[in-house]
């Protein structure tokens, strides 16, 4: 299996980030198989989504009407509103797993990667991709 870590930098709000052209990169050359995206974050997930259309930004108006930034969440610590934060990942799985031809990753025409990360406490991400060949 060959992996790597990335590192993403999102800023201090709710970012929706295309990977896609990353996950290329790392795919390029090596034939057909799997790669697994991670991102080991308790605040952070994965959404594969049409990017650049408006529906990044109906994603991030839907997360925030959703789990909105305020003081309801049990989960205290940080900025306020943290806490809903820490629930992303039931909503957007912090993995996925997508197949590779002659190394391309095998996404829909319209179908980006994207890391979605609410948390402005902590603006610097890692991604951790991984080829299984097959």
């Amino acid at each position: 299996m060959r992996t790597e870590v990335i590192t993403v930098q999102t800023g201090s709000r709710l970012t929706v980030r295309n990977i896609t052209d990353e996950a290329d990169r790392f795919v390029a050359g090596q034939g057909d198989g799997l790669l697994h995206v991670f991102v080991p974050h308790t605040t952070a997930g994965l959404a594969l989504i049409e990017f650049g259309t408006g529906s990044d930004d109906d994603l991030r108006r839907v997360l925030n009407d959703l789990l909105p930034a305020d003081d309801r969440w049990r989960h205290r610590h940080g900025t306020p509103g943290h806490g809903r934060d820490h629930l992303l990942p039931a909503f957007l799985s912090p993995y996925a797993t997508l197949p590779v031809c002659a190394g391309r990753l095998m996404l829909g025409t319209w179908q980006s990667l994207c890391l979605v990360d609410p948390n402005g406490d902590n603006p610097t991400r890692h991604v951790r991709f991984s080829f299984l060949p097959g």
